[in-house]
């Protein structure tokens, strides 16, 4: 028996919340049960028919919202769960009525949790009919979000009854970051053969394809270049250059303690959007690129070469977040065995603190070649910020680009951005 109670009392509760979220439904009982009362006491026969029609209003809006939740089949289908910052997310919804009724104002939503508007219609399906849902989200911020499930909500006309159901199932988004182009971007380069601007032909074969010349004995046939001996009617054969062999370290410093802004405007979207843009330009110059940031989850990429290097670097990205309590002078102090004479280093921060200044100028004294890019925390927002170490950076020979929010991120990267000094001293010849 106290089961059954409980029990009783759990549905009470039950559709006591629901009548609570339910206003028109509420009122309706209300005046249900005034009519009731005003019956019983007063035996006039307007209070009795004004029950029951209220009665059979309630029951009626509820069997037609039963019978308008049922008998639907839903079908979603997703084009892609990996996109970039600006495209689209697309999904195809299909609704098919099974039944022979016709089911009037079902209203779908796409739930995500991706910023922005969720997708939302309202549809009206003929007896055995289907309608199809084409459904767009723009992909505003990086990050991992969810798309799905498709929701369905029906009704009674007089709004007393809603009964909601899910289709498909929840999908994993990533939204990578976009990276931009950084024609004018210029970094001091290791001292090796085949670095920087100056290119040295070479009779070993290397992913650096400059040019054709004609056909020598004692060629290799593999290094024939076949569409140029259609062309030309004689044949020729590819030229190459040395490649680079040094490693490129991109460092982005995610200590939440030197960070300022917020959401698209904080120096953390920036930062990533740098760092982004810099493993793209290295990564198309055939460059061999590590990675590295120290937030929450440590991000640690051994310098290698090619897309899939590019494409670790840019999940990792997608959900790197500036809530790291590592300085920046700890990490250049912790890695900095990793850098050396064969190793260009470039450094992002919104740090206005030298502390960090003494690490990097250890590895300038071993022979790495670094370059800075300073995100201007007071542009941001910041409040009581230091100046940027500049003069710092430029006594130890390394460049500086300053960054400030709402800037040109193609060109603050170039001569327009360049700091001090530097921006006069490097050699035309380099802009590339």
């Amino acid at each position: 028996m106290p089961r059954v109670l409980d029990a009783l009392a759990d549905g009470l509760r039950a559709f006591l919340r629901f009548c609570y979220r339910n206003h028109n439904l509420l009122f309706v009982l209300a005046a249900f049960v005034t009519m009731a009362v005003l019956a019983g006491i007063s035996g006039y026969w307007f209070f009795y028919r004004a029950a029951y029609v209220l009665a059979g209003l309630v029951a009626v809006c509820f069997i037609w919202a039963r019978i308008h939740a049922g008998g639907l089949e839903v079908r979603v289908e997703r084009a892609n769960d990996r996109l970039q910052v600006g495209q689209e997310t697309e999904a195809r919804v299909r609704l098919k009525n099974r039944s022979s009724v016709t089911k009037v104002w079902l209203e779908a939503e796409d739930e995500t949790d991706m910023p922005g508007e969720p997708g939302r219609t309202v549809v009206t399906l003929p007896a055995r009919g289907t309608r199809n849902w084409r459904v767009s989200v723009n992909c505003a911020r990086r990050g991992i979000y969810s798309a799905g499930p498709v929701r369905v909500t029906t009704g009674d006309p007089f709004g007393l009854f809603r009964f909601t159901r899910n289709y498909g199932e929840q999908q994993r988004l990533l939204v990578l970051p976009r990276p931009e182009e950084l024609p004018y971007f210029w970094s001091p380069v290791a001292q090796l053969p085949g670095e920087g601007i100056v290119r040295r032909r070479t009779h070993y074969v290397t992913p650096n394809a400059s040019g054709v010349r004609e056909y020598y004995p004692g060629d290799s046939y593999n290094r024939i270049h076949w569409r140029s001996t259609a062309r030309l009617g004689r044949l020729m054969v590819k030229t190459f250059e040395m490649d680079p062999t040094s490693n490129v370290w991109v460092l982005l410093d995610l200590d939440e303690r030197v960070q300022a802004g917020e959401g698209d405007e904080s120096t953390e979207e920036y930062g990533v959007r740098i760092a982004t843009s810099l493993a793209y330009h290295f990564v198309q110059s055939n460059r061999v690129l590590g990675m590295m940031a120290w937030g929450d989850e440590v991000v640690l990429l051994e310098p290698t070469r090619g897309a899939q290097q590019y494409g670790r670097i840019l999940e990792a990205m997608a959900v790197a977040r500036a809530t790291g309590g590592t300085a920046l002078r700890d990490v250049l102090d912790e890695e900095g065995r990793r850098f050396g004479r064969h190793t260009t280093l470039i450094v992002i921060t919104a740090s206005a603190d030298e502390s960090w200044l003494p690490s990097v100028q250890a590895a300038v004294q071993q022979g790495t070649r670094a370059a800075a890019v300073l995100l201007d925390a007071a542009s941001f927002g910041a409040e009581e910020v230091p100046p940027l170490p500049l003069e710092g950076l430029s006594a130890i020979g390394v460049p500086a680009y300053v960054v400030r929010c709402g800037s040109d991120i193609s060109l603050m990267l170039g001569p327009a951005g360049l700091a001090g000094e530097a921006a006069y001293e490097r050699p035309k010849a380099l802009v590339r």
